[in-house]
């Protein structure tokens, strides 16, 4: 996860991840720099989902799904999380709203000490709803959109839905939650993210998310619609340019998610245009250390088991019905967890020599995995090129 808008702007310093020790218990924005790299945990509490949406990463489909860890299970995981030093637990789906006691699970990671996020369609968040996440404690609300009205009901699967989750960023908004879009791009809907992005200054939305496609679940099945590494580089440029336009004290935050070549890029790209930020934006991006799956980002399925990522449901690491989440999370032993962990060396192709490998850290494993079929090949997501790979700083 790259903070576009931190590194352009300079909204976040060195100094200020220096002051709180670069721990994992600052502020949100502080967080992606934190050293002791405690994992923000994606919880998928239901595979359950309203929506069938072309890329999802978790299949899901509206029917009842066995097996999913009950109220009691849930809380115990929450307590195990809370004392491992998990700074924030990411509510996911499937579509999270349809479990029954997901109020009860929120408002109890609160009270544990932990960041309680919300993943949804937006679809079923109305005033009374947005009320309820507001008094659970709930830090942050992310609707996805992918598009305008008709490219968005296409990609979820259902008409009327852009509608229905656009009331509930308005509703959200209303009783005053903090709420952000996300958006995976692809050929479908690549050419509509300035749409979004006049979306997010008319409806006044405080963050947006831009996903690059990563090849899980039903994801896996459009790999053939994502954008070929010159026209991601191309949206990405745009996507600078964009945040390098915004006025002065302007409060709002973009991230580029799954696709660690974008740190790299922005580095390359401050040192054109606005050179005086290309340090500190890489001692940032030194720090970032690229992408953290298994490192400081870790999933739990409906089922309790634990994975990398949230896209890598096929890799599993351990189940918290038999072990709790962290001794699962330090079993080092583990070879799969090991591979993740120290991985510089290991990924071949052009990742082996390249001089940004620390701030890519191997970028997506899944996609590469996807692609060729083995775990330690080069992502073929990344747009740069060679001279940029090879050159000196």
């Amino acid at each position: 996860m790259l903070s576009v808008s931190a590194l352009v702007r300079g909204t976040v310093t060195s100094g200020d991840v220096l002051r709180y020790g670069r721990s994992s218990r600052a502020p949100a924005p502080l967080l992606h720099y934190s050293a002791d790299k405690r994992p923000v945990v994606v919880w998928n509490v239901t595979q359950r989902c309203n929506l069938h949406c072309v890329h999802c990463y978790a299949s899901a489909r509206d029917r009842e799904y066995p097996g999913e860890l009950t109220t009691d299970e849930g809380l115990s995981l929450l307590e195990d999380l809370a004392g491992f030093g998990v700074p924030v637990v990411l509510f996911s789906g499937g579509e999270p709203l349809l479990r029954p006691d997901l109020l009860a699970l929120m408002r109890r990671a609160r009270d544990l000490g932990m960041r309680a996020v919300l993943s949804t369609n937006g679809t079923l968040l109305g005033h009374e709803e947005a009320i309820a996440l507001r008094d659970a404690g709930v830090s942050y609300v992310g609707v996805s959109l992918d598009g305008v009205e008709r490219t968005h009901d296409l990609v979820r699967g259902l008409r009327g839905a852009f509608r229905a989750s656009l009331s509930g960023i308005q509703a959200c908004r209303a009783v005053g939650l903090r709420v952000g879009l996300r958006v995976t791009v692809h050929r479908w809907n690549s050419r509509e993210l300035p749409d979004l992005m006049r979306l997010m200054t008319d409806e006044h939305i405080d963050r947006m998310c831009v996903y690059h496609l990563a090849y899980a679940g039903r994801g896996a099945g459009i790999k053939s619609y994502d954008l070929a590494p010159e026209e991601t580089r191309g949206l990405v440029e745009g996507i600078f340019d964009w945040v390098a336009g915004w006025p002065e004290g302007d409060p709002r935050e973009l991230l580029t998610v799954d696709n660690h070549a974008d740190g790299p890029f922005l580095y390359l790209w401050l040192k054109d245009r606005v050179p005086e930020r290309a340090a500190e934006a890489a001692r940032l991006l030194t720090w970032n250390g690229g992408n953290q799956s298994g490192v400081a980002i870790a999933c739990v399925d409906p089922q309790g088991n634990v994975h990398p990522d949230q896209f890598s449901w096929h890799q599993d690491l351990g189940n918290v019905r038999e072990r709790p989440f962290s001794a699962i999370w330090t079993d080092v032993s583990n070879p799969l967890l090991a591979f993740y962990r120290d991985r510089r060396g290991r990924i071949g192709g052009r990742c082996r020599d390249c001089r940004f490998f620390d701030w890519c850290n191997g970028n997506l494993r899944v996609r590469a995995e996807r692609a060729s079929g083995a775990l330690d090949a080069e992502d073929p997501a990344c747009y740069l090129n060679g001279a940029e790979i090879a050159a000196g700083p």
